[in-house]
């Protein structure tokens, strides 16, 4: 599987994506938009997305954050039970 996440640098929901990928033990390739690349790049690859973070897995969209819990619970690699 092969992930890469558009990100901002102050992005609490952006960490939060980080720490899903660790727990669920994935690699992924993280570009940082406004060091790696600009927001004019990155529009101009997605012209439609207004917010971070973003998911590409296997070149297919996948969206933000709650768009990837629920796919990674879906595949099993994450549960959706809380710790306690």
């Amino acid at each position: 599987m092969e992930i890469v996440t558009y990100t901002l640098p102050w992005c609490n929901h952006c960490k939060q994506l980080k720490e899903l990928f660790r727990r669920a033990e994935v690699e992924y390739t993280e570009v940082v938009v406004r060091e790696t690349m600009t927001v004019e790049e990155f529009h101009q690859l997605y012209p439609t997305i207004d917010h971070f973070p973003y998911v590409v897995i296997d070149g297919n969209p996948v969206g933000g954050l709650v768009d990837t819990v629920k796919l990674f619970v879906e595949k099993g690699l994450v549960s959706s039970s809380k710790k306690d």
